[in-house]
């Protein structure tokens, strides 16, 4: 996996992805597409981990808060060489490790289980914290979705990073602005959302979430500045990739069967 681009990364997860949601009839296919770019280059270039040694003392950890999206860490952890590409067939079936929701159960690279919203920060400041008071040097990323911001544990746990200067931990945004049922300007308006962060004390940066190059070029400079954590929201489309599904509040829980998962299956080989 090393030789893989970011691009062409992405577009495998995006592929997995499509055809476990549809193969199990799960949900969040659309979710998984607008955060496909910002795994293939946190996994394919920034983080620095050993498949070989999925507990690797050194490791970063990363946490994806908005667990509903699995499918597409499954497909970046086994396309890094966590576990073999053959087992994302058993997503969502019956009796099988790799859950709708994101499982560390017996899935090597998996930190911890989630997708009940809000709680990834926390998680991912305690672990940043104890990192600090053991003295290493590894860095803690989690990712959010936008609409798991409406959640106060998610300021508690942005007020107790910046209280302690945890410079390792880094909070990217999936800010794709539609939540499950509506909008998140319809459901709860998060603007002006940059200042909010920098206002209870980190360090940000706002990147368009789907250009490789400049997602690349900002975690490269992180932390964004020594003493504050970081956080990088990542402007992004919902369903990117697959026309049908581009922002639109339908493919937030609709599974793609027949007709509509051949369109996205050749929208995505790049074939329509």
């Amino acid at each position: 996996m090393q030789s893989l681009s970011s691009k062409e990364l992405s577009k495998r997860i995006r592929l997995h992805a499509l055809r476990m949601t549809s193969r199990g009839g799960s949900s969040h296919i659309a979710s998984v597409l607008s955060m496909a770019d910002l795994l293939a280059v946190l996994y394919g270039e920034i983080l620095n981990l050993d498949p070989s040694n999925p507990q690797w003392a050194d490791r970063d950890r990363f946490i994806l808060s908005k667990g509903h999206g699995g499918a597409g860490v499954y497909a970046a952890l086994a396309e890094r060489g966590f576990f073999p590409v053959e087992q994302l067939k058993t997503h969502y079936q019956d009796g099988a490790l790799l859950s709708g929701h994101v499982s560390h159960k017996g899935i090597p690279g998996v930190e911890v289980s989630t997708g009940s919203l809000g709680h990834g920060l926390s998680i991912g400041a305690g672990m940043a914290y104890a990192g600090k008071l053991d003295g290493r040097k590894h860095r803690v990323f989690v990712l959010l979705s936008d609409g798991e911001c409406d959640e106060g544990s998610i300021w508690e746990a942005v007020l107790f990073a910046s209280h302690h200067h945890l410079d390792n931990l880094v909070v990217v945004i999936d800010y794709n602005k539609i939540q499950s049922l509506a909008s998140v300007s319809e459901t709860l308006e998060l603007e002006p959302f940059a200042d909010k962060w920098k206002s209870f004390g980190w360090a940000v940066y706002e990147v368009e979430g789907h250009d490789h190059e400049k997602i690349r070029d900002h975690c490269l400079k992180i932390p964004f500045q020594t003493g504050r954590p970081s956080c990088l929201i990542a402007h992004t489309t919902k369903g990117k990739g697959v026309s049908f599904m581009e922002n639109s509040v339908l493919w937030h829980y609709r599974t793609a069967r027949n007709e509509e998962f051949e369109k996205a299956l050749k929208e995505l080989e790049g074939e329509a």
